[in-house]
């Protein structure tokens, strides 16, 4: 049930609800004037902002196996990856990749080329070439590639879409940090060609070891009593301090968001 709905533009409000209407007739408020396209046209490009934002957490096993998933379209952990990509206009497919192995070079010197191919019963596969000891390189598909190499393909398709805003959930995972420090170039360079928004999530210091990460652009999620307070990194003295000595951002940042009794977990079977 809807307890408050309210919609300000400036100094104007659009909407508050629960309305006279809503009283009179409570079944209303089992929606949002938000999602209805009948009454939310005077702040519809509110809604449609809100729908565009993606969220993102790419798990390889379900690229590999599409069929332990539930076979949503668009799934955000990338059960339907590759449907994507061969959905995508071949024209377009072919640029993404182009682009995706250019920003891979940095993890993946060995990679060549990237590109679609379909089996014998029309699923589609993504197949990479490796030079090799052999001439002619070798050839893997999504089967053989590791978590990381998937992980970061499913990522970079996902911000080179021209949509809203992108969440990416610890893109860090099953990466080398020496490939981890490199990440948020990797994924500046690929978003200046959409200007897609994209926000990372992360328990990495190597992501925030990055010299082009400026302190404004961090916010801290910090457990408390009554929930996740979110802060902005530069507006804590001891992080400008430790910063000013010369300690990395992401050792200043990240013990400032321990759980308080955090160093309990390790007596945890004499509790």
């Amino acid at each position: 049930m809807v307890r408050r709905e309210r919609v300000e533009h400036g100094k104007e409000i659009l909407l508050d609800r629960p309305t006279e209407e809503d009283k009179k007739d409570p079944e209303r408020l089992t929606q949002t004037y938000l999602e209805q396209v009948n009454v939310n046209q005077s702040f519809r490009k509110l809604a449609v902002f809100f729908s565009s934002v993606r969220y993102l957490h790419i798990v390889p096993q379900l690229v590999r196996e599409p069929d332990r998933s539930v076979g949503r379209a668009n799934d955000p952990f990338g059960s339907d990856f590759l449907e994507q990509v061969a959905k995508t206009p071949e024209r377009t497919r072919r640029a993404r990749l182009r682009l995706i192995q250019q920003a891979l070079r940095i993890a993946l010197p060995q990679l060549e080329s990237i590109e679609l191919t379909r089996d014998a019963r029309g699923t589609p596969h993504l197949r990479g070439k490796y030079q090799h000891w052999r001439p002619q390189g070798a050839w893997q598909t999504e089967e053989q590639f590791s978590d990381g190499t998937l992980r970061l393909m499913g990522l970079l398709w996902g911000v080179l879409d021209k949509a809203g805003p992108l969440l990416l959930e610890e893109p860090e995972l099953s990466l080398h940090p020496g490939i981890v420090r490199s990440l948020p170039q990797m994924l500046a360079r690929v978003q200046r060609r959409t200007g897609r928004q994209i926000f990372l999530s992360t328990h990495s210091p190597e992501l925030l070891c990055d010299d082009g990460i400026g302190l404004d652009e961090v916010l801290m999620l910090s457990p408390t009593p009554n929930g996740t307070e979110i802060s902005s990194a530069g507006s804590h003295d001891d992080i400008r301090n430790l910063l000013d000595k010369g300690v990395p951002l992401g050792e200043a940042v990240i013990p400032n968001t321990n759980p308080r009794d955090a160093v309990q977990l390790a007596v945890f079977d004499k509790v």
